[in-house]
């Protein structure tokens, strides 16, 4: 393809002016023009395989996309399509690297949904593997009209519509892997992408993030995990890492305990700047990022040591993990207000196993200990502060 755009640039350049000029033209000139039909034939080439980017992907997929196929094809250009493309490709990417850890037998369910009101999902979960002991990675992408319950809940985050029900149009991937070594971190992650019709106006947004929950704590690990994310983000916006690093570490608070989910990462809602497309691109390299923020760490530690204490001690970070998706996420309780939600796919974010013990304490200067300052305490990891105040 680059091959004939370039014979086809050089060509035009031939007929403009005479053969004669050009063939008396030193060498450099020649050289230039080939290497300039080149750069253009190349753009052209990047140009065209960004737009073909998710559509040749199909094959891959965990299954069927939720739109048919002739649709997607006709409307490349909506952002719907861009999104569900995505979405889809992001879960069959992730759902794969995930299973090249685990033993040869432990693969994913496909479970591919429909709602008699618009649209339907993928839920791919894998159970009782030797290094996941529930891992979900799940693809929605609905369409309908709000009830009461789901519009109130958006105008408490500052989206104001007139209307009582709205026809809304979402899709995302969100995944939560729970490992059954407790030396290896759960992660959670979510993209989304909504459209909300108010009167003939259409209002659009995206929101997401990735975080870390870990059992033990390792340094370097947090590290790798938030430089990752901060590479991310600085392709497309120097302040993203910061503002959203915070926001993250707000949101993932468990209040009624004092402390945080995690170790933070990444979290932002409501992106409807600087346009769509960017926006849309930003996202794209936050989810592209997720296999190398998390895969590594799978590998450096699926096959760690540890006996009972660190077990019931990840059975008791589990059930605080339990706690803050029932009592505070904002995804669950969306979902939970859909008209036709799926439950099975909504909760697919809980653990296999979890616990909870009364008034339980980490022993003083032990492992567990430690963690749970980070908790109470988030650090900053990339000493981006420390950095700011050198320079000033």
């Amino acid at each position: 393809m680059s091959f004939k755009v370039a014979i086809r640039n050089f060509k035009t350049l031939s007929y403009v002016g005479s053969y004669k000029k050009m063939r008396d033209r030193p060498l450099r000139f020649y050289c230039a023009t080939i290497l300039g039909a080149g750069y253009v034939a190349y753009n052209e080439f990047k140009k065209s395989k960004a737009e073909m980017k998710e559509i040749i992907q199909l094959k891959n997929y965990m299954a069927e996309p939720i739109t048919p196929l002739s649709q997607l094809q006709k409307n490349q250009d909506d952002m719907k399509t861009q999104m569900e493309l995505l979405i889809m490709r992001i879960q069959a990417e992730f759902c794969r690297a995930l299973e090249k850890e685990e033993d040869e037998e432990a693969k994913f369910k496909v479970d591919r949904w429909t709602r008699k009101e618009g649209g339907g999902g993928i839920t791919c979960v894998l159970q009782d593997g030797r290094v996941f002991e529930k891992a979900g990675v799940n693809i929605s992408v609905v369409s309908g009209k709000l009830p009461p319950p789901a519009v109130q809940q958006m105008k408490s985050r500052g989206k104001n519509f007139e209307n009582k029900e709205l026809p809304f149009f979402a899709a995302g991937v969100s995944a939560v892997i729970h490992p059954r070594n407790p030396m290896v971190p759960t992660i959670h992650f979510n993209y989304r992408y909504f459209e909300v019709k108010d009167k003939n106006e259409v209002h659009w947004w995206f929101g997401g993030g990735t975080d870390l929950t870990p059992y033990y704590l390792n340094e370097e690990d947090a590290r790798h995990f938030h430089l990752t994310l901060k590479h991310a983000c600085d392709s497309h916006d120097p302040t993203y890492y910061e503002r959203f690093k915070k926001w993250c570490d707000d949101y993932f608070t468990i209040t009624h305990r004092g402390e945080r989910r995690g170790v933070g990462g990444i979290f932002f809602d409501d992106i409807d700047s600087p346009d769509q497309q960017s926006a849309f691109e930003f996202v794209t390299s936050c989810a592209e990022a997720v296999i190398p923020s998390y895969i590594p760490l799978v590998k450096r530690h699926k096959d760690d040591g540890y006996g009972y204490r660190e077990r019931q001690w990840q059975l008791l970070r589990r059930g605080r993990y339990v706690e803050f998706n029932l009592i505070y996420d904002r995804g669950t309780k969306f979902g939970l207000h859909t008209p036709e939600a799926r439950y099975e796919s909504i909760l697919m974010s809980l653990p296999l196993n979890a616990k909870w013990e009364y008034m339980h304490e980490p022993e003083p200067n032990s492992p567990e200990e430690k963690l749970m300052k980070v908790l109470k305490e988030p650090r900053d990891w990339l000493n981006i502060e420390k950095t700011k105040s050198t320079a000033s």
